[in-house]
Protein backbone atom coordinates (compact mmCIF):
# COMPACT_ATOMS: atom_id res chain seq x y z
CA UNK A 1 0.00 0.00 0.00
CA UNK A 2 1.36 3.44 -0.97
CA UNK A 3 0.51 6.58 1.00
CA UNK A 4 -0.31 9.63 -1.12
CA UNK A 5 -0.01 13.13 0.34
CA UNK A 6 -3.13 15.11 -0.57
CA UNK A 7 -2.33 18.65 -1.70
CA UNK A 8 0.58 19.30 0.68
CA UNK A 9 2.16 22.73 0.78
CA UNK A 10 5.68 23.38 -0.48
CA UNK A 11 7.13 23.29 3.03
CA UNK A 12 5.56 19.91 3.75
CA UNK A 13 6.77 18.54 0.42
CA UNK A 14 10.30 19.70 1.18
CA UNK A 15 10.19 18.02 4.58
CA UNK A 16 9.22 14.74 2.93
CA UNK A 17 11.45 14.92 -0.14
CA UNK A 18 14.59 16.28 1.53
CA UNK A 19 14.30 13.65 4.26
CA UNK A 20 14.07 10.98 1.56
CA UNK A 21 17.13 12.50 -0.15
CA UNK A 22 19.17 11.28 2.85
CA UNK A 23 19.52 7.94 1.08
CA UNK A 24 21.64 9.74 -1.51
CA UNK A 25 24.03 11.22 1.07
CA UNK A 26 27.72 11.12 0.30
CA UNK A 27 30.40 12.75 2.42
CA UNK A 28 33.65 13.60 0.68
CA UNK A 29 35.71 11.72 3.26
CA UNK A 30 34.92 11.67 6.94
CA UNK A 31 38.40 12.45 8.16
CA UNK A 32 37.44 15.93 9.31
CA UNK A 33 34.47 17.05 11.36
CA UNK A 34 33.06 19.41 8.75
CA UNK A 35 33.06 16.64 6.12
CA UNK A 36 31.04 14.08 8.05
CA UNK A 37 27.62 13.18 6.64
CA UNK A 38 25.25 15.73 8.11
CA UNK A 39 22.51 18.18 7.32
CA UNK A 40 21.87 21.74 8.42
CA UNK A 41 19.57 22.35 11.36
CA UNK A 42 17.89 25.13 9.36
CA UNK A 43 16.12 22.66 7.08
CA UNK A 44 16.88 19.23 5.73
CA UNK A 45 17.09 20.71 2.25
CA UNK A 46 20.04 22.94 3.20
CA UNK A 47 23.02 20.66 2.69
CA UNK A 48 26.72 21.39 3.43
CA UNK A 49 28.94 19.65 0.87
CA UNK A 50 32.47 19.32 -0.44
CA UNK A 51 32.54 20.20 -4.15
CA UNK A 52 34.48 18.18 -6.77
CA UNK A 53 37.31 20.75 -6.59
CA UNK A 54 37.52 20.30 -2.76
CA UNK A 55 35.85 23.65 -2.11
CA UNK A 56 33.18 23.87 0.59
CA UNK A 57 29.69 25.15 0.06
CA UNK A 58 26.02 24.86 1.01
CA UNK A 59 23.49 23.62 -1.51
CA UNK A 60 19.74 23.49 -1.68
CA UNK A 61 19.27 19.74 -2.14
CA UNK A 62 16.06 17.82 -2.61
CA UNK A 63 14.34 15.13 -4.61
CA UNK A 64 11.87 16.52 -7.13
CA UNK A 65 9.76 13.41 -6.53
CA UNK A 66 9.99 10.32 -4.33
CA UNK A 67 7.65 8.39 -6.61
CA UNK A 68 9.78 5.64 -8.16
CA UNK A 69 9.10 2.80 -10.59
CA UNK A 70 12.50 1.20 -10.00
CA UNK A 71 13.04 -1.91 -7.88
CA UNK A 72 16.47 -1.21 -6.33
CA UNK A 73 16.62 -3.51 -3.30
CA UNK A 74 18.83 -1.13 -1.29
CA UNK A 75 16.45 1.82 -1.60
CA UNK A 76 13.56 2.41 0.85
CA UNK A 77 11.81 4.42 -1.88
CA UNK A 78 11.61 1.52 -4.36
CA UNK A 79 8.26 0.73 -5.98
CA UNK A 80 5.76 -0.94 -3.69
CA UNK A 81 7.13 0.43 -0.40
CA UNK A 82 4.71 2.12 1.98
CA UNK A 83 6.06 5.67 2.06
CA UNK A 84 4.43 9.09 1.68
CA UNK A 85 4.74 10.04 -1.97
CA UNK A 86 4.75 13.55 -3.43
CA UNK A 87 6.38 15.72 -6.09
CA UNK A 88 7.47 19.33 -6.48
CA UNK A 89 6.41 21.41 -9.46
CA UNK A 90 9.02 23.05 -11.69
CA UNK A 91 7.99 26.67 -10.95
CA UNK A 92 7.51 25.78 -7.27
CA UNK A 93 11.04 24.36 -7.03
CA UNK A 94 12.64 27.28 -8.86
CA UNK A 95 10.94 29.89 -6.68
CA UNK A 96 11.67 28.26 -3.32
CA UNK A 97 15.33 27.76 -4.29
CA UNK A 98 15.71 31.37 -5.44
CA UNK A 99 14.17 32.56 -2.19
CA UNK A 100 17.01 30.88 -0.25
CA UNK A 101 19.61 31.90 -2.83
CA UNK A 102 18.63 35.57 -2.79
CA UNK A 103 18.94 35.55 1.01
CA UNK A 104 22.46 34.13 0.50
CA UNK A 105 21.67 31.05 2.54
CA UNK A 106 22.72 28.64 -0.23
CA UNK A 107 25.36 28.62 -2.96
CA UNK A 108 23.54 26.51 -5.53
CA UNK A 109 21.06 23.76 -6.31
CA UNK A 110 21.34 19.95 -6.27
CA UNK A 111 18.37 18.16 -7.89
CA UNK A 112 17.68 14.46 -7.93
CA UNK A 113 14.52 12.40 -8.21
CA UNK A 114 12.85 9.04 -8.08
CA UNK A 115 11.86 7.70 -11.49
CA UNK A 116 8.25 8.52 -12.30
CA UNK A 117 6.80 7.41 -15.63
CA UNK A 118 10.10 6.88 -17.44
CA UNK A 119 13.73 7.97 -17.23
CA UNK A 120 13.20 10.61 -19.93
CA UNK A 121 9.99 11.91 -18.34
CA UNK A 122 11.91 12.38 -15.09
CA UNK A 123 14.85 14.05 -16.84
CA UNK A 124 12.43 16.37 -18.65
CA UNK A 125 11.17 17.63 -15.28
CA UNK A 126 14.69 18.06 -13.82
CA UNK A 127 15.85 19.83 -16.98
CA UNK A 128 12.73 22.03 -17.01
CA UNK A 129 13.59 23.36 -13.54
CA UNK A 130 17.17 24.12 -14.62
CA UNK A 131 15.92 25.76 -17.82
CA UNK A 132 13.51 27.95 -15.86
CA UNK A 133 16.34 29.12 -13.64
CA UNK A 134 18.76 29.72 -16.52
CA UNK A 135 16.20 31.37 -18.82
CA UNK A 136 13.27 32.99 -17.02
CA UNK A 137 15.23 33.87 -13.87
CA UNK A 138 18.70 34.43 -15.45
CA UNK A 139 20.39 32.33 -12.75
CA UNK A 140 24.05 31.75 -13.66
CA UNK A 141 25.12 29.97 -10.49
CA UNK A 142 25.77 26.36 -9.55
CA UNK A 143 23.29 23.66 -10.58
CA UNK A 144 24.00 19.96 -10.09
CA UNK A 145 21.62 17.59 -11.89
CA UNK A 146 21.37 13.86 -11.27
CA UNK A 147 21.12 11.91 -14.53
CA UNK A 148 18.55 9.11 -14.37
CA UNK A 149 19.79 5.64 -15.43
CA UNK A 150 18.33 4.74 -18.81
CA UNK A 151 17.86 8.34 -19.99
CA UNK A 152 18.23 8.97 -23.71
CA UNK A 153 21.31 10.62 -25.21
CA UNK A 154 19.24 13.73 -26.02
CA UNK A 155 17.96 14.08 -22.44
CA UNK A 156 21.48 13.66 -21.08
CA UNK A 157 22.97 16.27 -23.41
CA UNK A 158 20.16 18.66 -22.48
CA UNK A 159 21.03 18.23 -18.78
CA UNK A 160 24.74 18.76 -19.46
CA UNK A 161 23.98 21.95 -21.39
CA UNK A 162 22.10 23.39 -18.40
CA UNK A 163 24.18 22.20 -15.44
CA UNK A 164 27.41 23.14 -13.72
CA UNK A 165 27.84 19.50 -12.71
CA UNK A 166 26.08 16.22 -13.48
CA UNK A 167 26.23 12.81 -11.91
CA UNK A 168 24.93 9.36 -12.73
CA UNK A 169 25.44 6.86 -9.92
CA UNK A 170 27.44 3.83 -11.01
CA UNK A 171 25.99 2.10 -7.90
CA UNK A 172 27.99 -1.16 -8.08
CA UNK A 173 31.25 -2.44 -9.57
CA UNK A 174 30.08 -4.52 -12.50
CA UNK A 175 27.02 -5.98 -14.14
CA UNK A 176 26.83 -9.07 -11.93
CA UNK A 177 26.66 -6.95 -8.77
CA UNK A 178 23.92 -4.67 -10.13
CA UNK A 179 21.89 -7.74 -11.11
CA UNK A 180 21.76 -8.69 -7.42
CA UNK A 181 20.03 -5.40 -6.64
CA UNK A 182 17.74 -4.67 -9.59
CA UNK A 183 15.89 -6.69 -12.21
CA UNK A 184 15.03 -3.60 -14.24
CA UNK A 185 18.27 -1.66 -14.65
CA UNK A 186 20.75 -2.86 -17.27
CA UNK A 187 24.29 -2.02 -16.22
CA UNK A 188 25.91 -1.36 -19.60
CA UNK A 189 22.91 0.20 -21.34
CA UNK A 190 21.50 2.29 -18.48
CA UNK A 191 24.63 3.24 -16.53
CA UNK A 192 27.99 2.65 -18.23
CA UNK A 193 27.12 3.91 -21.71
CA UNK A 194 25.52 7.12 -20.36
CA UNK A 195 28.56 7.74 -18.13
CA UNK A 196 30.79 7.37 -21.20
CA UNK A 197 28.56 9.77 -23.13
CA UNK A 198 28.84 12.38 -20.38
CA UNK A 199 32.64 11.96 -20.43
CA UNK A 200 32.67 12.62 -24.18
CA UNK A 201 30.42 15.67 -23.79
CA UNK A 202 32.47 17.19 -20.95
CA UNK A 203 36.01 16.04 -21.79
CA UNK A 204 38.91 18.25 -22.79
CA UNK A 205 38.08 20.22 -25.91
CA UNK A 206 34.44 19.10 -25.87
CA UNK A 207 31.44 21.43 -26.22
CA UNK A 208 30.67 21.32 -22.47
CA UNK A 209 34.22 21.04 -21.17
CA UNK A 210 33.57 23.13 -18.07
CA UNK A 211 30.82 20.85 -16.70
CA UNK A 212 31.98 18.52 -13.91
CA UNK A 213 31.08 14.83 -13.88
CA UNK A 214 30.87 12.77 -10.70
CA UNK A 215 29.48 9.39 -9.70
CA UNK A 216 28.78 7.34 -6.58
CA UNK A 217 29.02 3.74 -5.36
CA UNK A 218 26.55 2.29 -2.88
CA UNK A 219 29.10 0.48 -0.71
CA UNK A 220 28.18 -2.96 0.58
CA UNK A 221 24.71 -3.26 -0.91
CA UNK A 222 25.64 -6.05 -3.33
CA UNK A 223 28.12 -7.79 -1.05
CA UNK A 224 30.98 -6.72 -3.34
CA UNK A 225 34.63 -6.54 -2.28
CA UNK A 226 36.70 -3.37 -1.95
CA UNK A 227 39.01 -4.69 -4.69
CA UNK A 228 36.08 -4.72 -7.12
CA UNK A 229 35.17 -1.12 -6.27
CA UNK A 230 38.80 0.06 -6.55
CA UNK A 231 39.18 -1.60 -9.96
CA UNK A 232 36.20 0.34 -11.30
CA UNK A 233 37.25 3.54 -9.50
CA UNK A 234 40.64 3.40 -11.20
CA UNK A 235 38.98 2.93 -14.59
CA UNK A 236 36.72 5.93 -14.01
CA UNK A 237 39.70 8.16 -13.24
CA UNK A 238 42.24 6.70 -15.65
CA UNK A 239 40.10 6.17 -18.75
CA UNK A 240 37.05 8.39 -18.33
CA UNK A 241 38.75 11.28 -16.47
CA UNK A 242 35.98 11.47 -13.86
CA UNK A 243 36.25 14.56 -11.61
CA UNK A 244 35.19 12.80 -8.41
CA UNK A 245 33.99 9.42 -7.22
CA UNK A 246 31.85 9.41 -4.08
CA UNK A 247 30.79 6.58 -1.78
CA UNK A 248 27.67 6.03 0.29
CA UNK A 249 27.75 3.18 2.79
CA UNK A 250 24.68 0.96 2.63
CA UNK A 251 23.08 0.84 6.05
CA UNK A 252 21.57 -2.51 6.95
CA UNK A 253 17.84 -2.53 7.52
CA UNK A 254 16.97 0.09 4.89
CA UNK A 255 16.58 -2.34 2.02
CA UNK A 256 15.18 -5.73 1.12
CA UNK A 257 16.19 -8.36 3.70
CA UNK A 258 17.08 -10.78 0.90
CA UNK A 259 19.75 -8.55 -0.62
CA UNK A 260 23.45 -9.52 -0.33
CA UNK A 261 24.31 -6.43 1.72
CA UNK A 262 22.09 -7.68 4.54
CA UNK A 263 24.42 -10.68 4.95
CA UNK A 264 27.61 -8.66 5.50
CA UNK A 265 29.40 -9.93 8.59
CA UNK A 266 30.95 -6.82 10.09
CA UNK A 267 31.94 -6.88 13.74
CA UNK A 268 30.40 -3.49 14.51
CA UNK A 269 27.67 -1.48 12.73
CA UNK A 270 30.11 1.44 12.49
CA UNK A 271 32.51 -0.69 10.43
CA UNK A 272 30.55 0.07 7.28
CA UNK A 273 31.45 3.75 7.70
CA UNK A 274 35.11 2.87 8.35
CA UNK A 275 34.99 0.93 5.08
CA UNK A 276 33.52 3.96 3.32
CA UNK A 277 36.27 6.12 4.83
CA UNK A 278 39.00 3.72 3.63
CA UNK A 279 37.62 3.94 0.09
CA UNK A 280 37.75 7.73 0.27
CA UNK A 281 41.39 7.44 1.38
CA UNK A 282 42.13 5.26 -1.65
CA UNK A 283 40.34 7.81 -3.82
CA UNK A 284 42.59 10.56 -2.43
CA UNK A 285 45.72 8.45 -2.98
CA UNK A 286 44.77 8.02 -6.63
CA UNK A 287 43.88 11.65 -7.27
CA UNK A 288 46.54 13.42 -5.22
CA UNK A 289 49.36 11.00 -4.40
CA UNK A 290 50.06 9.25 -7.71
CA UNK A 291 48.92 5.80 -6.55
CA UNK A 292 47.54 3.30 -9.07
CA UNK A 293 45.13 0.42 -8.64
CA UNK A 294 48.08 -1.98 -8.43
CA UNK A 295 49.48 -0.06 -5.41
CA UNK A 296 46.45 -0.73 -3.19
CA UNK A 297 46.82 -3.52 -0.61
CA UNK A 298 43.89 -5.86 0.12
CA UNK A 299 43.45 -8.79 2.48
CA UNK A 300 42.68 -12.33 1.30
CA UNK A 301 38.99 -11.46 0.94
CA UNK A 302 39.83 -8.54 -1.34
CA UNK A 303 39.01 -5.88 1.26
CA UNK A 304 40.90 -2.93 2.70
CA UNK A 305 42.08 -3.11 6.29
CA UNK A 306 39.72 -1.51 8.79
CA UNK A 307 42.64 -1.04 11.21
CA UNK A 308 45.30 0.45 8.93
CA UNK A 309 44.93 3.22 6.37
CA UNK A 310 45.80 2.18 2.77
CA UNK A 311 48.87 4.42 2.53
CA UNK A 312 50.48 2.89 5.61
CA UNK A 313 49.46 -0.59 4.40
CA UNK A 314 51.46 0.09 1.23
CA UNK A 315 54.45 1.32 3.25
CA UNK A 316 54.44 -1.77 5.46
CA UNK A 317 54.42 -3.97 2.35
CA UNK A 318 57.27 -1.95 0.75
CA UNK A 319 59.78 -1.39 3.53
CA UNK A 320 62.56 -1.41 0.93
CA UNK A 321 61.37 2.08 -0.11
CA UNK A 322 62.19 3.50 3.33
CA UNK A 323 63.56 5.45 5.08
CA UNK A 324 63.10 8.43 2.79
CA UNK A 325 65.60 11.27 3.06
CA UNK A 326 63.59 14.43 3.65
CA UNK A 327 66.35 16.64 2.20
CA UNK A 328 66.83 14.67 -1.03
CA UNK A 329 63.64 12.84 -1.90
CA UNK A 330 61.42 13.87 -4.80
CA UNK A 331 57.87 15.07 -4.26
CA UNK A 332 56.51 11.67 -5.32
CA UNK A 333 58.81 9.79 -2.94
CA UNK A 334 57.69 12.04 -0.08
CA UNK A 335 54.04 11.45 -0.99
CA UNK A 336 54.56 7.74 -0.23
CA UNK A 337 55.50 8.49 3.38
CA UNK A 338 52.67 7.75 5.85
CA UNK A 339 51.70 10.91 7.72
CA UNK A 340 52.95 13.34 5.06
CA UNK A 341 50.31 15.08 2.97
CA UNK A 342 50.48 17.52 0.03
CA UNK A 343 50.48 20.64 2.24
CA UNK A 344 53.32 19.39 4.47
CA UNK A 345 55.30 18.25 1.44
CA UNK A 346 54.87 21.61 -0.26
CA UNK A 347 56.32 23.19 2.89
CA UNK A 348 59.25 20.74 2.86
CA UNK A 349 60.12 21.52 -0.76
CA UNK A 350 59.96 25.27 -0.12
CA UNK A 351 61.97 25.09 3.12
CA UNK A 352 64.79 22.96 1.78
CA UNK A 353 65.46 25.47 -1.02
CA UNK A 354 66.61 27.81 1.73
CA UNK A 355 68.18 25.52 4.31
CA UNK A 356 68.71 21.95 5.42
CA UNK A 357 65.96 20.29 7.49
CA UNK A 358 67.44 18.55 10.52
CA UNK A 359 64.55 17.15 12.54
CA UNK A 360 60.85 16.32 12.39
CA UNK A 361 59.90 19.25 14.65
CA UNK A 362 60.90 21.66 11.87
CA UNK A 363 57.98 20.36 9.81
CA UNK A 364 55.35 21.38 12.35
CA UNK A 365 53.79 20.31 15.60
CA UNK A 366 54.47 16.61 16.09
CA UNK A 367 51.08 14.99 16.53
CA UNK A 368 49.72 11.69 15.27
CA UNK A 369 50.54 12.29 11.60
CA UNK A 370 54.09 13.62 11.94
CA UNK A 371 54.71 11.05 14.66
CA UNK A 372 53.81 8.38 12.15
CA UNK A 373 55.98 9.98 9.46
CA UNK A 374 59.03 10.03 11.78
CA UNK A 375 59.25 6.23 11.53
CA UNK A 376 59.74 6.38 7.78
CA UNK A 377 62.13 9.33 7.26
CA UNK A 378 65.71 10.40 7.90
CA UNK A 379 67.33 13.82 7.67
Amino acid sequence: MVGIVSKPGTGEKLEILSTDAQYDLACACGSRKEEHRRRSGHGKWIYPITLPNRGKSVLFKTLVSNICTNDCKYCPLREGENVRRCSLGAEETAKVFLDYYNRREVFGLFLSSGVFGSADATMEKLNRIARLLRGKYSFRGYIHLKVIPGASDAAIEDAVSLASAVSLNIETPGEANLAKLSNRKKYIRDIIEPIKLISRLTGRGAKYEGVKQTTQFIVGAAGESDAEIVKYMWGLYDRLKMQRVYFSAYQKGLGDESMPGEEMKLEEPADVFVREHRLYQVDFLMRKYGFKESDIIFNREGNLSLDCDPKEAWAQRHLEAFPVNVNRASKWELLRVPGLGPVTIKGILERRRECRINRIEELGKVGVRLGKASKYVVF
